[in-house]
């Protein structure tokens, strides 16, 4: 399963959007207003739960300095990767477009196809706002 967000347009440049990204405590500030729990576990790892789901732990998997992070689910159960592409559009303007890829059964995949979707759309918004 594939989901991409709509592009955020930020108006800070790509290494401030990194910085912004890279320190995970910020990924509160991005989150949806159904948000029902954050956690930062450490500088890699943070938990997050929105209500009517369950808890998701995500870490850091990989990392290129001002244009690219890749979150990844820390549980095997559910294996899926959340990545931010940076792209510098001027001196402080950037685009951010996150993209989620899982491998699901059909009826998971149907089952989280919508939440997801919504959640990606709730970050672009939110770090659109940042």
């Amino acid at each position: 399963m594939f989901i991409e967000s709509p592009s955020a347009k930020v108006n800070k440049s790509d290494k401030e959007v990194f910085e912004f990204l890279s320190d995970l405590k910020n990924f509160e500030q991005l989150m949806p207003e159904n948000i029902d729990k954050f956690e930062l576990i450490n500088e890699n790892r943070f938990l997050f739960s929105l209500k009517g789901m369950p808890e998701i732990v995500l870490e850091r998997k990989e990392q290129t300095e001002f244009s690219q992070l890749i979150l990844g689910a820390a549980s095997e159960k559910l294996p899926f990767t959340l990545k931010a592409e940076i792209k510098p559009l001027e001196e402080n303007k950037t685009q951010v477009v996150l993209s989620f890829t899982g491998e699901f059964n059909a009826m998971m995949a149907m089952m989280i196809k919508s939440p997801i979707t919504n959640f990606m759309g709730a970050l672009a918004d939110n770090m659109a706002k940042v």
